[in-house]
């Protein structure tokens, strides 16, 4: 165990070299939340990659494959096709957005601003889902290290913060490259074939498992379709992957770059499913499921590949937990404290500036904001012990409240901004209410959300007096321009604060 803690150690060190390095490039706004949307073609798909295949995938992916078996990989296959159908449809027009957060996309597209109840919304989606993450290496530190998950949360927590306030984006961007080479090398290299190796081969495994584990439907219809309407839709608005996308150098890039990372997340579903599957030949009275992968790690794997690939899983995780962590603190600096200054009549100093540049001294509100929503971050995951759940919590938060507002701003001219406000509202406080009723893993609240959004939104947009010409011309204007006056052209008007 002494190599694997060494082999930890030094990539730990590493991660946090790497996030220096990102903090000495960081010399604007632009840099620090979108790493000056310049990434090419390969660091955008291994940054892409590394944010949505966080801990819910890896631990929470492996241990559905080991209750359900191959079924199990559809939590992580619709996770792939949301970024596919994001990528193929949509990548491109956020690009030429040229928005910092969704609701930016909101305000451009209905007039006026809706910040208060998409940010609280975006806000609590983005900081669920660094809880989901840091639960999850919290459990490696349990299994591995016997640290109780208080104290895995404070370690896992403390070094994803330290290089996320650091450096910003172009930090993040840096070490999930780095971990999106870890992981890959970790899964698909090691852990895959070194797994069904164990478990006796695919035969053994077919001998010793039920014909349910073999289906791609015994995890339950209801279920799958669940999956895709909360996390192929979720993938689609989501601030964590949006400021993802508005980092590529052009639209080409977001949208060919973006493809590749789906299609590496189908890969990944098949590859924790299978993992999980030999998990479940080797440890099949395990307490819970989410343990599989850190007792496979642990008692399969042997000296210096086992660190090798619990470094692997620490890099999944880390990757979505700092992305998202970001995405948290550039919602509430961006979104929610303009629209808290405006309702106690607070004005803040307005400028005009271009491309993002702004003095180091303005980078310290997002670094402060990221160390006290990494303190609430440590909180919260010290208390909830699920990841999956955790993690549905955010999602059906995210697309019961904001998926019909920005999806129907995206391709339906008639809808308007109060039209979009009653449907975030009102879709919030029904999914809210039915997760109190059924239960926080119950498919109603992401059903009864959806369709109460929906009706607002169509009804109140229908009654209300269409969104102004000069509006829809700004609008029109963005999404016109071609992929070379995109990239360069654009004034920014910000706020600064």
């Amino acid at each position: 165990m002494v190599l694997d803690y060494i082999i930890m150690g030094v990539y730990l060190l590493g991660i946090l070299g790497v996030g220096y390095w990102g903090m000495r490039r960081t010399k604007s706004k632009s840099d620090y939340l979108v790493a000056g949307r310049r990434l090419g073609g390969f660091m955008y798909s291994g940054a892409m990659s590394a944010i949505v295949l966080g801990g819910a995938s890896t631990v929470g992916g492996i241990g559905l494959g080991w209750q359900y078996g191959l079924s199990g990989a559809w939590l992580v296959v619709a996770i792939g096709l949301g970024i596919l159908v994001l990528s193929a449809f949509l990548a491109k027009r956020i690009v030429k957005l040229k928005v910092y957060t969704v609701t930016e996309m909101l305000d451009l597209r209905y007039g006026g601003k809706n910040g208060l109840i998409s940010g609280i919304v975006m806000f609590l989606y983005t900081l669920m889902l660094t809880v989901t993450s840091t639960l999850a290496y919290a459990t490696i530190f349990h299994v591995l290290f016997g640290l109780s998950n208080v104290w895995g949360v404070v370690i896992g927590g403390t070094i994803v913060a330290i290089y996320s306030i650091m450096g910003g984006m172009w930090s993040i961007t840096m070490t999930d490259v780095v971990q999106f080479v870890i992981k890959s090398i970790g899964m698909f290299v090691l852990l895959l074939p070194i797994a069904v190796t164990q478990a006796g081969g695919f035969s053994g495994m077919r001998e010793r498992l039920a014909d349910s584990f073999y289906s791609p439907w015994s995890i339950g219809g209801m279920t799958i379709v669940t999956y895709i309407i909360v996390y192929t839709l979720g993938l689609l608005i989501g601030q964590d992957i949006w400021q993802r996308v508005v980092t590529a150098r052009t639209p080409r890039v977001a949208k060919w770059g973006g493809i590749s990372s789906g299609i590496y997340c189908l890969l990944y579903a098949i590859a924790g499913a299978v993992i999980g599957m030999a998990a479940r030949v080797l440890f099949p009275d395990l307490e819970n499921r989410n343990d599989a992968f850190a007792f496979m790690a642990q008692e399969m794997l042997p000296p210096g590949v086992r660190g090798l690939v619990l470094a692997a899983a620490l890099s999944a995780m880390m990757s979505t937990a700092s992305g998202s962590l970001i995405a948290s603190a550039t919602v509430f600096t961006t979104d929610l404290l303009p629209s808290i200054k405006r309702a106690f009549g607070i004005k803040g100093k307005e400028a005009v500036l271009h491309d993002g540049h702004v003095g180091g001294d303005n980078l310290w509100s997002y670094r402060i904001t990221i160390f006290a929503l990494s303190a609430i971050t440590m909180i919260i995951a010290s208390v909830v012990t699920d990841v999956v759940a955790a993690l549905t919590v955010a999602y059906d938060i995210l697309v019961g409240g904001l998926l019909v507002a920005i999806v129907g701003g995206l391709f339906w001219k008639r809808g308007t901004r109060v039209g979009a406000l009653a449907s975030m509202l009102v879709g919030t406080i029904v999914v809210v209410i039915s997760m109190f009723i059924w239960g926080v893993l119950a498919n109603e609240p992401i059903y009864f959300s959806l369709l109460a959004s929906l009706i607002t939104y169509v009804a109140v947009s229908l009654a209300t007096k269409p969104t102004p010409a000069p509006v829809l011309e700004e609008w029109n204007t963005r999404l016109s321009l071609d992929d070379r006056t995109a990239v360069n052209d654009v004034v920014y008007d910000e706020v600064a604060h």
